[in-house]
């Protein structure tokens, strides 16, 4: 094997590509997750957590192989220290679906038809936030290729704005859910508490995809 052949093959940038879309599929299941929960079926949250676990496992698994293979000292196009911070924060989103799955699962989080009108639709947008921070991760290879040439960087800048203006939106939502949250509290007493953590933990899944963005803005901007 050549030494140009060993570089190909040790790049991360595919591995962090699929990193990131196993990461995305853990996120999308929250909205069945959320279903489950206004239905009060116990079955079908526990088979949701399942799928999340499964998941998540696999996104740890391809970042450990990530880790034990990224070369220590090989000319890349990204900085190892780079790399790492991004692939962080792309774990991150399927520790914390896995977190929100756990809590929903062991507490019997059942959700009041009052509520899913609220954490629906921040749900929805959060996903579609976590879609485009995939997409903007999609882009490395291209950057990559081009040299970081101006048009691609251009293109990339773009998609990580709107990335950033998809987390805004969540943020509105999720100040819509707290206080729809908040007027129930009555009601939920101090299950109050718990849905409070729920929905925070589901915003920040948009936040987490965020932060990808920008760290890989830093990048193309130096």
């Amino acid at each position: 094997m050549s030494w140009i052949d060993k570089l190909v093959r040790q790049s991360p940038i595919e591995p962090m590509q699929k990193h990131m879309h196993v990461a995305v599929l853990c996120a999308r299941e929250i909205l069945p997750l959320i279903d489950a929960m206004a239905a009060a079926d116990d079955d079908a949250i526990r088979e949701r957590r399942s799928e999340i676990d499964r998941l998540e496992h696999e996104a740890d698994a391809i970042k450990h192989e990530i880790r034990s293979h990224l070369p220590r000292r090989l000319m890349m196009a990204i900085d190892r220290r780079t790399i790492l911070e991004i692939l962080d924060y792309q774990d991150s989103i399927a520790d914390t679906t896995q977190d929100i799955a756990e809590l929903v699962d062991q507490r019997k989080m059942y959700l009041p038809k009052e509520l899913k009108a609220s954490i629906l639709p921040l749900a929805q947008r959060v996903i579609v936030a976590c879609e485009q921070g995939q997409r903007v991760i999609d882009e490395l290879d291209e950057l990559i290729e081009t040299g970081f040439g101006q048009s691609e960087v251009a293109r990339v800048d773009e998609m990580i704005l709107e990335l950033g203006r998809l987390e805004s939106e969540t943020d509105l939502l999720l100040d819509k859910a707290a206080r729809t949250l908040f007027s129930m509290e009555a009601e939920l007493g101090i299950a109050t508490i718990f849905w409070h953590q729920i929905i925070t933990w589901i915003a920040h899944l948009a936040d987490l995809s965020e932060r990808v963005g920008n760290r890989l803005r830093l990048l193309i901007a130096t």
